[in-house]
């Protein structure tokens, strides 16, 4: 497929006129996932695991299907260690509220990155000051990446959880994630990697890179709105409770005590998202179809033109880690002078849709920004 044929399968950018360079806060969906879930909603609707008759089995067999489809995408090794939730946020929550403030004590540590989405700061931040332990962070350096050096002196004994984001939504940086899962693991610590940015970019293998959480959301990945993965490895999930009850969560209820369900139904508490879950089956099914080879090779000539041709703006700061190999899709910027809502405002009225944002106050680059995401 070249990309004349990619774009014709996407009905709003033929509706509008329109460059749609907000990809890191949801992409447009293909015709195939919309016509996926209009087929369901026509011929398939009901809800899942609740009913014996013909419709409801039907239903639910799309829905386990696809969570096996995504286990395989990933190459979880079990389709119960794919957790269906509302996005990233949630899942990421899910962890923090599930995992972290039942196995932290007072004293231990977490480390996350100075880059990271709030999603996976500020649950974290709670986690510590109720269980008392210590949240620190891995700093950047002048080009916008995290050191060997950085990681190795954060990481130590008294670490029991790390946050990184495989892909910054900020910067673009692709953080050396396999160094910072072995080095946590070596330490005891658990690692939670935020791939929202990073798996429609590329190819990820829970299994080889020995993630003990993965999270990511289906609209950044072609799927739609409010559906959501959580992976974790099985041994770790089945030690866990309950971050939200009631519906098919449930195993048994008696008036004075609730048994749960086993995975993945534990954690997926009342009417799920079943046509976004179908959505992400067919998202999937149109990034494999064009092939991660494809993909990239098109980001990686897009991207190229971009940087050279933004670097010759003198009135533009531009915020980008100098080796390339080691940058995605992600392109911050700032025009001298302007603030960033006036900038998206005036490109808006030339049909280019981009992110604008206020100064990062969490973080060592605290500037106004425009952010492009090819």
């Amino acid at each position: 497929m070249n990309v004349e044929d990619i774009r014709k399968d996407f009905p709003i950018l033929e509706n509008r006129k329109i460059a749609y360079l907000d990809n890191g806060a949801t992409t447009q969906k293909p015709l195939p996932v919309l016509e996926k879930i209009d087929e369901f909603y026509k011929r398939y609707n009901a809800n899942v695991h609740r009913g014996a008759y013909s419709l409801s089995v039907e239903a639910s067999g799309m829905y386990e299907n696809a969570r096996a489809k995504i286990a395989k995408f990933i190459n979880a090794r079990f389709p119960e260690e794919i957790i269906f939730s509302k996005n990233a946020t949630e899942s990421l929550n899910l962890i923090a509220y599930s995992y972290g403030l039942e196995k932290l004590k007072k004293d231990d540590e977490i480390v996350i990155s100075i880059m990271e989405h709030h999603s996976n700061l500020v649950p974290w931040q709670k986690v510590a000051k109720v269980t008392g332990s210590k949240l620190n962070y891995m700093y950047i350096n002048d080009d916008f990446e995290i050191s060997d050096e950085e990681i190795e002196n954060k990481i130590t004994d008294k670490t029991k959880i790390v946050g990184i984001t495989h892909i910054s939504n900020t910067l673009g940086t692709i953080n050396n994630i396999e160094k910072i899962i072995k080095l946590a693991h070596k330490k005891g610590a658990i690692v939670v990697v935020d791939a929202a940015q990073s798996i429609p970019h590329m190819k990820i293998d829970v299994q080889k890179l020995n993630a003990d959480f993965l999270v990511f959301s289906g609209h950044k990945m072609l799927a739609p709105l409010g559906i959501g993965v959580l992976y974790g490895k099985r041994e770790i999930l089945n030690k866990m409770n309950p971050f939200i009850m009631g519906g098919d969560m449930i195993e048994y209820v008696y008036e004075q005590e609730t048994t749960f369900a086993p995975l993945p139904n534990k954690f997926e508490a009342g009417t799920q998202n079943i046509e976004g879950v179908i959505g992400l089956d067919a998202a999937i099914d149109y990034i494999e179809k064009i092939g991660y080879d494809k993909i990239q090779e098109i980001e990686k000539n897009l991207i190229s033109y971009a940087r050279n041709e933004l670097s010759k703006l003198d009135f533009l700061e531009i915020y980008l880690t100098p080796n390339k190999e080691n940058h995605s899709s992600v392109i911050s910027f700032n025009i001298k002078g302007v603030h960033p809502h006036d900038v998206a405002s005036i490109l808006d009225g030339e049909g280019v849709c981009v992110r604008s944002r206020k100064p990062l106050c969490t973080t060592s680059y605290e500037i106004p920004w425009n952010r492009l995401n090819l």
